[in-house]
């Protein structure tokens, strides 16, 4: 039995399976055939109850009525079982043990901000004030599981560093009654049996439940996890002193407008500003506030092909700049910022 019964007169309510929301009289209870009117955690007591099938009720909880709550998703802990060989990944789904249900769950990892790697684990609590770094997967620092992180998809941690404690978020194919901080653990039980590895992969605690069946919108837009992205193109032209001509940074069928307002930095050091979209194909007008740097403005500015000896209508196509020449050397521009995975309006965000 799980939870505390409050004192409980016998012809009171109680509620039985809470996944039914069945309500039914109490009749009696007992304890080794002695009548009591009240129970508590770790006492054996039967209870008749009146007008009630006991084919519906299977192994299950007894609680303080709406103490023990039906979750839909949660937040956990997680910790990796270091016997076990694969990876733990985002999106794959683990037979998820909690309270006395199996039930199959998808996972999304994350973790603190960089900044926060070293701090202490909160084992008892989450905070949903503070924001948190979307991962590809577990990090674990193990060379055997994390072979790939090369490759940019073991995560955004910075090289080299594991933070000291790690969060999922659990999606759950039915919805399972359990109370706060209860063991999970989580498993591959479709593993090969006869194979020799372990198939229990983490375990931690559930930290925080989310009750309502439409979670994804009344309560993760809560849930700050960001991803880091960074996109890098390349400064055409200049087209004065303090406003370029940016390509190569976004598809032709990118609606920049979005991005308008953004910070980018160039290359030769100075901070802009995406002003606009110029043109069909992708390209872009930068303004940079500092006005650019005699050395952006001597790579910007080659010197243009001697003209050779056509005629008028030649000299008037390279007066228009119909076959500008390429710089020697090109100025790339960066821009770098945060997407929230839960966040409905898909806003980017910079740092302030």
């Amino acid at each position: 039995m799980s939870g505390r019964v409050p004192p409980t007169q016998p012809a009171g309510l109680t509620p039985l399976s809470p996944p039914r929301q069945v309500v039914k009289k109490v009749k009696s209870m007992q304890m080794f055939h002695t009548p009591v009117t009240s129970a508590m955690q770790g006492d054996r007591l039967g209870i008749c109850v009146t007008q009630f099938d006991p084919k519906l009720l299977e192994r299950g909880l007894v609680c303080t009525p709406e103490s023990l709550p039906t979750l839909h998703a949660a937040i956990i802990s997680v910790e990796k079982i270091p016997y076990f060989r694969g990876p733990l990944l985002t999106k794959a789904k683990f037979h998820i043990t909690l309270g006395h249900e199996t039930v199959m769950g998808r996972l999304l990892f994350f973790s603190p901000e960089p900044q926060r790697f070293d701090q202490e684990p909160q084992m008892d609590a989450f905070d949903l004030a503070q924001e948190y770094l979307f991962q590809e997967r577990y990090l674990s620092g193990d060379p055997a599981t994390e072979g790939d992180q090369a490759d940019g998809r073991a995560g955004q941690a910075p090289e080299g560093r594991c933070p000291r404690q790690q969060w999922a978020l659990v999606e759950f194919e039915r919805p399972v009654t359990c109370p706060r901080l209860s063991l999970v653990i989580g498993s591959r039980l479709d593993a090969d049996i006869h194979a020799n590895s372990c198939r229990l992969a983490f375990h931690g605690r559930l930290l925080h439940g989310l009750q309502d069946k439409g979670y994804a919108e009344s309560a993760l837009p809560a849930l700050r996890v960001y991803k880091l992205k960074y996109k890098q193109g390349l400064v055409e032209r200049a087209m004065d002193d303090y406003s370029v001509i940016g390509r190569s940074l976004f598809k032709k069928e990118t609606n920049i407008q979005l991005f308008v307002g953004l910070r980018v930095r160039l290359s030769t050091g100075e901070l802009g500003v995406i002003d606009s979209a110029f043109g069909q194909s992708g390209k872009f007008k930068v303004h940079v506030p500092g006005g650019l740097s005699p050395e952006a403005k001597r790579i910007l500015t080659p010197a243009l092909k001697k003209r050779g000896r056509g005629g008028p209508g030649e000299a008037t196509r390279q007066e228009e700049g119909a076959e500008r020449p390429e710089p020697l050397q090109h100025v790339t521009l960066s821009l770098s910022f945060k997407r929230y995975v839960f966040d409905t309006q898909k806003r980017m965000v910079q740092a302030p």
